[in-house]
């Protein structure tokens, strides 16, 4: 799935695409990815949600975010924490090969609210494509979750529960799609019926992801630490193992 966004500042423009967790799918898709196997909606903590580029606090710096996790309820959020034998990962290609160029590489360590993350990066990958590793470095940025890291001139980061900023009529969705809702947990409870075939007009609709939460990455850094020289670049999410 990928987006894109052209950013005009003054004289210079910066093209960024964002493509969410595969790059080898023909033509573009506009989208968000949420529970897209039965796998990951066992296994909530795998699930990409949505990769988010856009400008940043200044002229010359960008916001990269990744989403992860289905929809938490309030209930859910008490515990929730990003799983220590994940490697949550953004990727960066600035010369259009669509293969990764730079990697910022989260890791985690421990559980629930006292949970510590690192990110190296970006740098270079140790590996590209399907196979990832963690490359062999002390981490750059390191602290608790919640809070916000790093340096307001260089690398900032935070991760953590945030409302999730994706907007859909979920409800109407799963009346036009019933195969796409889920068969467990607190979404799973929406009713299908009574089936429809396009969404409700704007005065109906409903936001229902409004007031439920996800585990976000977000990172704001420098422009010039993801260029590479060039004024393009294609950006998107991968967790593994």
């Amino acid at each position: 799935m990928r987006f894109q966004m052209t950013r005009h500042r003054g004289r210079r423009s910066v093209l960024l695409f964002a493509m969410v967790l595969s790059i080898a799918a023909a033509g573009a898709v506009i989208g968000s990815d949420h529970q897209d196997t039965p796998e990951v909606e066992l296994s909530p903590r795998m699930d990409i949600n949505d990769v988010y580029a856009f400008p940043g606090s200044s002229e010359d710096r960008i916001v990269l975010v990744m989403t992860t996790s289905s929809p938490l309820t309030p209930a859910q959020s008490a515990s929730a924490s990003f799983d220590p034998d994940l490697l949550y990962q953004i990727k960066v290609d600035n010369d259009g090969d669509a293969t990764e160029d730079l990697v910022l590489q989260f890791t985690f360590e421990g559980t629930g609210p006292s949970q510590i993350v690192n990110l190296r990066g970006p740098v270079r990958p140790a590996r590209t494509g399907m196979i990832n590793s963690i490359v062999d470095q002390d981490p750059d940025v390191r602290g608790a979750v919640s809070t916000n890291l790093g340096s307001a001139s260089g690398v900032q980061v935070f991760v953590g529960l945030r409302d999730d900023p994706f907007f859909i009529d979920l409800e109407q969705f799963f009346r036009i799609v019933p195969d796409r809702r889920p068969s467990t947990g607190p979404l799973s409870q929406i009713p299908a019926t009574p089936s429809a075939s396009a969404f409700r007009p704007a005065g109906q609709a409903v936001d229902f992801l409004r007031g439920l939460n996800a585990l976000a990455l977000v990172v704001e850094l420098p422009e010039a630490m993801l260029l590479g020289g060039g004024t393009r670049i294609g950006v998107w999410g991968t967790i593994s193992r």
